[in-house]
Order: structure tokens, then sequence, then C-alpha cells
């Protein structure tokens, strides 16, 4: 981070999700707080907790999660750690997958299921009301329409604020919409996998936010453009991948996960990150192969 930049999530500027949530566009992930494969307690739990205080201390007050995460792991470690929350902190949480193991992962986007799944992300999260639940990915042996009309049902119920979706495409959030109005959707993007570049372009147009996980493309490294710009303006890869995503769309909030307070200070450092348009238009001429579902 550079002398210049101003450590806080603030300084990438808001965007107001569901028209009643204003949020900085700088958020963070907590699926990396579990323990290896998404499963179980992490492994040093005073760190997961202190990294959970540090996002609200930079100006986090987007926390994204799922019931899938440990499972219940991340929840409560973020209940744990923040409760009683800031007033200005939104959590958004998800339901549909089933964990048999580690790096197992299962659909169950049954309407039952995601009742359920709803009442114990609100006991994990000791709230009365999740303000933004996500149907985390449709279900192939389950009527899309009857996932979207529980969440629906849920949220005429006041246990759900706002209904969001995630893993999806522009099909699924147009008969989404038909049901019930979608706050946000939460795909796989980046700079070096746009296959949502069709969807980012759809929520821009309708005012519904767009939250981007795997922001290097899930790659094992950083891509070489990210690693020569990161290099030209002394920041992490990971740092300008973000600033990428900034840059994109005014309706993008970025929600980089990680364990750790040093990484978590560096993706917050992106939101202050100036990228050159030549360095934006050069990442935007990358492309890796799309990988599988998951976030």
């Amino acid at each position: 981070m550079s002398q210049t930049q101003i450590l806080s999530a603030a300084a990438a500027g808001t965007f107001t999700i569901g028209g009643d949530l204003t949020v900085n566009r700088m958020g963070y992930g907590a699926m990396r707080l579990t323990g290896p494969g998404i499963w179980g307690p992490p492994a040093n739990k005073a760190t997961a907790l202190a990294t959970l205080r540090q996002a609200v201390e930079l100006g986090v007050n987007l926390i994204d999660t799922a019931d899938s995460y440990g499972p219940g792991v991340s929840e409560q470690l973020i209940a744990e750690a923040l409760y009683p929350y800031p007033s200005d902190l939104v959590i958004a949480t998800k339901g549909g997958w089933e964990r048999p193991g580690p790096n197992q992962w299962t659909h169950n986007a049954s309407p039952k299921h995601l009742a359920e799944a709803l009442e114990g992300s609100l006991k994990r999260l000791r709230l009365e009301r999740i303000d933004i639940y996500h149907l985390h990915a449709p279900d192939n042996v389950v009527s899309f329409e009857a996932s979207v009309e529980a969440l629906a049902k849920l949220r005429d119920q006041g246990k759900i604020r706002h209904v969001a979706l995630s893993n999806v495409t522009r099909e699924h959030i147009e008969r989404a919409r038909k049901i019930v109005p979608i706050a946000d959707v939460q795909n796989r993007y980046s700079f070096a996998d746009r296959e949502s570049d069709y969807i980012v372009d759809y929520c821009e147009k309708n005012d519904i936010a767009f939250l981007p996980w795997a922001p290097l493309g899930q790659a094992k490294e950083a891509h070489d453009a990210v690693k020569e710009i990161a290099e030209e303006l002394q920041a992490t890869p990971l740092a300008v991948a973000l600033a990428w995503l900034l840059k994109r769309s005014p309706v993008i909030v970025p929600i980089p996960g990680t364990s750790s307070i040093k990484h978590l200070e560096e993706n917050i450092a992106a939101a202050s990150l100036e990228l050159p348009q030549e360095a934006y238009d050069r990442l935007s001429a990358v492309s890796l192969p799309p990988v599988s579902l998951r976030g």
C-alpha cells in the first residue's frame, strides 16, 4: 500500500442495495474463516474473530456468509465477534446447499430445506431478520420458482429483508423478479473470468447490486498482466484485481475473503487504488477458462 492510499472500505464509495441498505463498495466474504475444505472450526479461532473485528474497524459494513460454510461455523464466528452488531452492518447469508463432508457440496433448495436453513442462520447470527438472503444456487431437481417462492414467503413473514440470488443466469434473475424483488446477484466474476459480463450489465441497468466472488478468477496465482500492473502501481495483485472490479461497474460490490488480517488490509487498500484506464483495458483483454461453481 502506497503512502497516499487510505485504508478504509469507504474509499470505494457506496451503493444502496435493495433501495435501503447503503454499504461501502468493499465488503468481506467470510467463507475462508472456516477449517480446511470449508469444514469445521478455524485453525486459530482468535485470529478469525480478530479478522472480522478488523474488517468492521476498516469500514466494511457488508459481510457475506452462508449456512454451508463450516457448516454453520462462519455464521457463529460472525455473531461471536460482532454481536451486538453496529447499526450500519449488513449481513448477507445463503441457503440451498448441504454439506456431507469437507469439500463436499450437494444441492437442496427445496422449500422445506430453505425454511429450515433460514431458521438456523437466524439462530446462529442472533438475528430476527436476515438483511439479505441468497438462494445459494438453483437446484436441478427442485423447481426454481418453488425455491424463490419459498424465500418470498419468508420475506412476507418478516424473516428476510431482501431476497437475492447466487450462481445464476440472466434467465433465472428475470424469472425470480416476476415473483419477488431481487436485491443483488452473487456470481463468480473477475477481470479474467467474464462469463457473467452480460449479468453485470443487466444488474447495472436494473439497479441491482452485483457481488462478485473469486476476484482472481480462481486461478492458482495471479495472471502475468496483473503482476505487471501491480508492480507498476506498487500494489498487490489482488488489490489490482479488486480495483478492476470497482472500475467495471458502479453496482459491483466486491466481497474478497481471507482469514488473515494482513491480507484483509491489503484487500481494503484496493478501495482507494486508482486504476489507470490503460491498465484497466489491459486487464479487460485477459481471459481464462471458466471453472466450476461454488461461492
